[in-house]
């Protein structure tokens, strides 16, 4: 026979912790464009085994999908991965590191159109380098040929010996401040 409740000399403490998993906590969906028609859908009340599997899904080329429950079947989309961006990313990286182009900085993230824009600003980052060195070797040579021809026009001037300045003609100033009147 059991003590009643009443008679418990301590109250037992409600644990804190679930004591099961969820067993639907994490969905995967995936689709493939080369089968639309078949698509994929696993539940997984693990995290880091939802992650791991979307990521495998999406090297295999699916747009993935990764639902956490809300609880009463009310599913929230945490992420979503573009597995054919990827992949097309990757081929493209490839293709550029192939032909001997510059790699690609780890947080570039192209735009569907344009898969070589870091390629292209390297170019346009250096081209725009050598055209203001070459600005400025031209604007160092303007220099020198104004110091040179201003030279040629004062050298004149210079040769003729200096005007001589009688003290009654030395110019005095033109003003005087009224502290000093």
């Amino acid at each position: 026979m059991s003590t009643p409740k009443s008679q418990r000399q301590h109250k037992r403490k409600a644990r804190t912790v679930k004591q099961f998993a969820t067993p639907d906590r994490y969905r995967i969906e995936a689709s493939w464009n080369d089968r639309p028609d078949k698509p994929a859908a696993t539940t997984t009340p693990d995290r880091k085994k939802a992650r791991a599997l979307a990521r495998k899904w999406a090297d295999s080329g699916a747009y993935v999908i990764v639902q956490e429950n809300a609880g009463w079947h009310v599913w929230h989309t945490l992420y979503e991965v573009d597995g054919p961006a990827l992949l097309a990313e990757q081929h493209a990286a490839d293709e550029t590191a192939a032909a001997g182009y510059p790699p690609v900085p780890p947080g570039y993230e192209p735009d569907a159109d344009d898969r070589n824009r870091t390629w292209l600003n390297d170019m346009h980052q250096r081209a725009a380098a050598a055209a203001e060195q070459q600005a400025a070797e031209q604007a160092e040579q303007q220099r020198r040929r104004r110091l040179a021809a201003e030279a040629t026009t004062h050298a004149r001037a210079l040769m003729a010996p200096p005007a001589i300045v009688r003290p009654e003609h030395r110019q005095r100033a033109r003003h005087i401040t009224g502290a000093q009147r």
